[in-house]
């Protein structure tokens, strides 16, 4: 029983966080269990990570590395993050004073902002963004613009963004390859960003959790752009690369003077990461070449699939470079927005999708689209392309 009702008629939640919902993710996995549809949403595998990196978290449990690891993360992860990080962008940085072990990268991002935002900065973010950033941003008190990225190629207003940055910037945010669009920032546009970050002072966060799925270009790193590593954190994890996204192993890496206010507010978010889930995420961080390589044309096999039967069903889909998402205008069905063409697509043709104006400040900008996942086995994403196909009618 409630001992003063007046307080409990209504949710109580902090002004800052009063415009966030329930996430999308959670109310469109909800209703794909209300009716049975097939969840194309949510980015999560619906088949388990390998092995050899399971096995080491076993090998881990037993060998009694069970209580709490160090706060900023087990040794032996920080330095093959540290090797892996060199591998991919050519830097090499102190695995003890530079990189710091979260729990995901979503902690990685909160981390971030909550301990180099300070209130009243401004932040720019580009639209579509993953919904995160926006909440985290609310809570740090932080003045958010965004940049809009606009089909078909979303690239970005060189221009615009430029007109955006002021003395009362802080930080630039970017996510390459892109969720929800598949884009990759090219060199052109992350030399840009980083000469206007560096002409004003400006900090940039830099979220690269889908940089081992670059279908079409190879990833470029925002912190091996000259000049950029002394104002930049990158932001990963193990989750997608591995399909083990349920481990929630995510790391941040900076320099120093960055680096100690990420883990004064990581120390008070979590303290500290999965001890035994660690050490195994240091043995999938050494993986062999070969396992990446085979893990990208696995995945564009699913994109092929997946882009095909859209094309099919009667979708405009845009073209997708990164991550395992594709953007498609559901306009030629005749539905108002996004929302009512996903609900739609839940209940009468049994397969989910994600209506992205939820990413944008403002909602009318991603009404026109939706947005599909691949990180399915082949038999649910033919599954799924047959029920559009069949089912899918224009108005």
């Amino acid at each position: 029983m409630c001992s003063r009702p007046s307080l409990c008629r209504v949710p109580q939640v902090a002004k800052r966080l009063e415009k966030f919902k329930t996430t999308i993710f959670t109310q469109m996995s909800m209703l794909a269990v209300k009716h049975g549809a097939i969840n194309l949403g949510q980015g999560f595998p619906n088949f388990d990570g390998p092995d050899f990196v399971k096995e080491a978290a076993i090998k881990a449990i037993n060998a009694g590395k069970n209580q709490y690891a160090r706060g900023y993360g087990v040794p032996e992860l920080n330095s093959a993050v540290a090797e892996r990080f060199l591998k991919d962008s050519g830097l090499q940085v102190d695995p003890d004073k530079e990189v710091t072990v979260t729990s995901g990268c979503t902690e990685a991002i909160a981390a971030t902002i909550l301990g180099l935002i300070n209130p009243g900065d401004e932040v720019i973010l580009f639209a579509p963004f993953y919904d995160s950033y926006e909440a985290t941003l609310s809570m740090a008190g932080a003045d958010v613009k965004a940049i809009t990225l606009r089909p078909p190629d979303f690239a970005v207003p060189l221009e615009e963004l430029k007109s955006a940055v002021s003395k009362n910037t802080r930080a630039i945010m970017i996510n390459t390859p892109h969720n929800p669009t598949g884009k990759m920032f090219t060199r052109e546009e992350l030399e840009f960003i980083a000469d206007l970050c560096k002409e004003n002072d400006v900090l940039l966060f830099a979220d690269e959790v889908y940089d081992k799925l670059a279908f079409e270009a190879d990833h470029i790193s925002m912190a091996s752009i000259p000049g950029m590593y002394e104002r930049t954190v990158t932001l990963n994890s193990l989750g997608k690369t591995f399909s083990l996204t349920g481990w929630k192993i995510g790391w941040a890496i900076a320099p120093p003077h960055l680096t100690w206010g990420v883990r004064q507010a990581h120390s008070f978010l979590t303290f500290a990461t999965c001890t035994p889930m660690q050490s195994a995420a240091a043995s999938a961080l050494r993986a062999p070449e070969s396992y990446f390589e085979e893990l990208r044309r696995d995945y564009g096999a699913k994109k092929a699939l997946l882009v095909d039967g859209l094309e099919a069903a009667g979708f405009v889909v845009y073209p997708s470079s990164g991550t395992y998402f594709v953007m498609a205008d559901h306009t030629p069905f005749g539905f108002g927005d996004d929302v009512e063409f996903c609900e739609y697509l839940i209940r009468e043709v049994g397969v989910v999708a994600i209506p992205p104006s939820v990413f944008y400040l403002n909602p009318e900008d991603g009404k026109n689209l939706v947005r599909f996942t691949f990180c399915k086995d082949d038999d649910t994403l033919r599954a799924a392309v047959d029920r559009m196909k069949a089912k899918l009618r224009r108005k």
